[in-house]
């Protein structure tokens, strides 16, 4: 696996969703035209292959923004990104102890043999707010503390988070949640207050004003990143470590031809401007997530000129994308 990140290695760029799934590949990457990218990879040395099962919980590039922030990028299922959030609020500094959770609202498809789970993106903050304040007195029966972070997250913190391994909503939207489920007793326990919301939700009029809109209704919510944080864990620097989103939606809503597009604004934009870095020496540190693994093409300084290796074999982004 890489090594941590250095203030000497320059700032590191995660991109999530750079690879469609395997049975997309073949079409979607023969579709790819990454010129820019192409470029910036053979000027950086590639990384080895950062390799994962299909069935972890914790995505490629969740390992590696945990690994470039000073977390254990191997806590599958255990990585306490919520409590990284409540670590900068200020509401909650007082409580570096407490185990945190990410609640994310989401509307569950219920077919004959499956239970997808699907994601509001539409979800505003007035809606948001408004459905945290019908759930709140639930989850404080349970002694789960449960407070607003944005329209799609919401902060639950509580005992019942401590150590609980949780699939990443990154993993399960779009999918059938039954593969997902962890069979703990903690994880019992609230899938009985689930079971609650699931239940107060289904008839409450502000599914019903969102079904009147012809918007999927927030029928159930999913539990994510939980755990506490490392103690004397301190995060990066700012501006060390970047992740960049803009593939996330369309590939988890399997819009493929909108990913496409999300592609190449990338490539020229921030990937020409990450070349240009280079070219003029700078350093950087560019890590590509797919599924199952991830690389990363550094770290330490741009050479000035491809290795004479990568002139006569030049990699493409398609070699590139299709390991991943």
């Amino acid at each position: 696996m890489p090594d941590p990140i250095s203030l000497t290695d320059g700032p590191e760029f995660i991109l999530p969703f750079a690879a469609p799934p395997a049975e997309q590949a073949p079409a979607l990457l023969g579709r790819l035209r990454l010129p820019h990218l192409e470029r910036l990879l053979n000027r950086l040395q590639a990384g080895p292959l950062d390799e994962g099962p299909d069935d972890s919980f914790s995505p490629p590039h969740e390992r590696a923004l945990a690994r470039a922030s000073g977390l254990d990028a191997g806590a599958d299922g255990c990585m306490p990104w919520a409590a990284v959030a409540a670590a900068g609020r200020a509401d909650s500094r007082s409580e570096p102890d407490r185990a945190w959770a990410w609640i994310s609202p989401c509307h569950w498809q219920v077919g004959t043999s499956q239970v997808r789970c699907g994601l509001p993106t539409d979800l505003d903050e007035a809606d948001s707010r408004a459905l945290l304040a019908v759930v709140r007195p639930f989850f404080e029966e349970d002694g789960l503390r449960l407070d607003y972070h944005a329209p799609g997250q919401w902060l639950a913190s509580g005992a019942a988070f401590d150590g609980l391994r949780t699939a990443s909503l990154d993993r399960v939207a779009g999918r059938d949640i039954q593969t997902w489920l962890p069979p703990s007793p903690a994880m019992r326990a609230l899938r009985r207050l689930q079971s609650e919301i699931q239940m107060l939700l289904y008839t409450h009029p502000l599914s019903e004003q969102r079904s009147a809109a012809g918007l999927a209704p927030v029928n159930a919510f999913w539990i994510s990143a939980c755990g506490r944080l490392p103690a004397g864990w301190t995060p990066p620097p700012a501006g060390l470590v970047e992740q960049v989103t803009h593939l996330r939606e369309p590939a988890l809503q399997g819009r493929w031809d909108a990913w496409l597009q999300a592609w190449q604004a990338l490539d020229e934009g921030l990937l020409a401007e990450l070349l240009r870095r280079c070219e003029a020496g700078g350093a950087l540190r560019l890590t590509l997530c797919g599924e199952r693994h991830a690389q990363s093409f550094g770290p330490g300084r741009c050479r000035p000129w491809p290795r004479l290796r990568q002139l006569i074999r030049p990699l493409s982004a398609a070699q590139v994308l299709e390991r991943l």
